[in-house]
């Protein structure tokens, strides 16, 4: 009989996939002599773009940043004087996508651009990474992928807890069953915003939910598949100040299971909060806060050198929020490895926000 593995052991293997032990800190398993993936980012609008900027420049060695497209010259001149934008090449996106040798862009436009921007880029041949939500609307997501299939190339969301160390132990913890029978998951991802944010978000009548829920959902769906049946709930809490469904939870139905999923932009200090709890017959995970995770492990029997009953699992510190998404991604665009999250989970993971956030799904 094969040895337990020790918790040491465990942990490291949880974080294998997304290359942060086996990149980030020993730098890289990468082809000898290869050079640096051409990367290009469209836009500079969302929330997301210069965090993701900012972690494509601290790896030099993996990716070369030929250029930024923004085409709101106010916006361009503003991030222009700032880093990670500072001394940028600026293009259009025709210029970046003539560029010789590009292999993939980072599509950070303002929601509503997003889609439309990453089939461009799909039907130029290049990989995407694609950043949150993907649209209001399944059809065009489902082609964007189509056309990816059909071109051999990787769309990667944004979703930014797929390489946190807490989800990755979560994730390895449920594949090896130790908490046995899932049945039930509490999720919550809120914050509070201002008012300027609000008239913004306001634009898309899924609110919060539709923001903010789908970065949770996505874990979610990794761990128990797509719902049977999806109930949302949005609520509107200020109705004389906007339109904005500020206030959201989607019930979510599997045979044997619920889950629940809260996001709300009127939460003080919101995101301490922001938690996953995953209940099973044998054990319960409850990360929480998301950032910087904390996890606590609660076990009906000792597993992979961890005790019965409930402690804090140490894992170790990330090197930032987005940097397991673009190390992997550089496996994956390297043909290295295949990529963690098919199309068809994405595809899910849409269908599902888009019926939490009572919109239509087909």
């Amino acid at each position: 009989m094969s040895e337990r593995p020790t918790r040491r052991q465990f942990v490291q293997a949880a974080l294998a996939a997304p290359a942060l032990l086996s990149l980030a800190r020993r730098g890289g398993a990468r082809p000898a002599g290869s050079a640096p993936i051409k990367v290009g980012q469209i836009g500079t609008k969302h929330a997301h773009a210069d965090g993701h900027m900012r972690t494509l420049l601290k790896y030099p060695e993996h990716f070369e940043v030929v250029g930024v497209v923004e085409p709101d010259p106010a916006q361009r001149e503003r991030e222009g004087r700032e880093k990670p934008y500072r001394g940028q090449r600026w293009l259009t996106e025709e210029e970046l996508l003539a560029t010789p040798g590009l292999e993939a862009v980072a599509v950070e436009t303002e929601v509503r651009d997003l889609v439309p921007t990453a089939q461009r880029c799909l039907d130029s041949g290049r990989h995407v990474h694609l950043d949150k939500p993907a649209g209001e609307s399944l059809p065009p997501l489902e082609k964007l992928h189509a056309t990816a299939a059909g071109k051999g190339l990787t769309i990667q969301m944004g979703y930014m807890y797929r390489y946190n160390p807490a989800f990755r132990f979560l994730f390895q913890a449920v594949r090896d069953g130790w908490l046995g029978d899932v049945f039930e998951i509490d999720t919550v991802m809120s914050k509070t915003v201002s008012a300027e944010s609000r008239r913004g978000l306001a634009e898309y009548a899924g609110g919060s939910m539709f923001e903010l829920g789908c970065h949770v959902i996505d874990p979610l769906l990794h761990i128990m598949g797509p719902p049977d049946r999806v109930t949302g709930y949005p609520r509107h809490t200020r109705p004389r100040q906007d339109g904005l469904a500020d206030n959201g939870l989607a019930v979510l139905e599997y045979p044997r299971a619920t889950a629940t999923v809260r996001s709300a932009v009127i939460e003080v200090d919101g995101g301490k909060r922001r938690q996953f709890v995953v209940c099973g017959d044998q054990g319960t995970i409850v990360i929480r806060p998301l950032e910087p995770p904390r996890l606590e492990l609660t076990l009906s029997a000792p597993r992979g050198g961890f005790a019965k009953g409930t402690q804090v699992v140490d894992l170790p510190e990330a090197p930032g929020r987005y940097d397991g998404i673009w190390l992997d991604f550089a496996r994956v665009i390297r043909g290295e490895k295949a990529h963690d999250f098919s199309s068809e989970h994405d595809l899910a993971v849409q269908r599902t926000l888009l019926a939490a956030c009572q919109l239509p799904v087909e």
